[in-house]
């Protein structure tokens, strides 16, 4: 099983459809088993939709501070 952050680098590639097969079998399998990277992809999902629904608005202060949590986690 692959590791949390790797899932993680991973999701939004996922989400996006790019992933080879292997790659994507690899995070679903991890997914399956992982309670806190299910939560980072409901968190993705969420913000995604947000962000197609928003347009030109201003991010919640919630969603902007989950957004910078997540984004200071996967690092440079």
């Amino acid at each position: 099983m692959i590791s949390c952050a790797e899932a993680v680098r991973q999701l939004w590639d996922y989400l996006d459809a790019v992933l080879d097969e292997v790659d994507r079998t690899t995070v679903e399998e991890h997914l399956r088993r992982c309670r806190r990277c299910c939560g980072e992809l409901e968190f993705a999902v969420e913000l995604r939709r947000f962000l197609a629904r928003a347009g030109g608005e201003v991010i919640p202060t919630d969603i902007l501070r989950r957004l910078n949590d997540t984004l200071e986690e996967l690092g440079p």
